[in-house]
């Protein structure tokens, strides 16, 4: 998943690091050159579902414009951390 906007330095990472462990999901999160913020989300569909719902507005301080969803094979990660 790729988050648009002013998603970086606002705590957006860590932030989202905080609501996928809260959830129980495996993953990581990144920022990424062009801005904006990657994230990865492994465990049950609904608890994805409410991670990615979470990404569409992000902390307090971020604004987030675009948020581009695609589906991928999980890759077996433990945990959830900040890259």
């Amino acid at each position: 998943m790729q988050v648009h906007g002013r998603v970086q330095g606002v705590w957006f990472r860590d932030s989202c690091r905080h609501e996928a462990v809260e959830l129980g999901l495996a993953g990581w999160v990144r920022s990424c050159r062009d801005g904006s913020v990657e994230a990865v989300f492994e465990g049950p569909e609904s608890q994805v579902a409410r991670a990615v719902s979470w990404c569409r507005q992000g902390p307090p301080r971020a604004e987030v414009d675009a948020v581009d969803v695609s589906e991928e094979s999980p890759e077996g990660v433990a945990g959830f951390r900040v890259r």
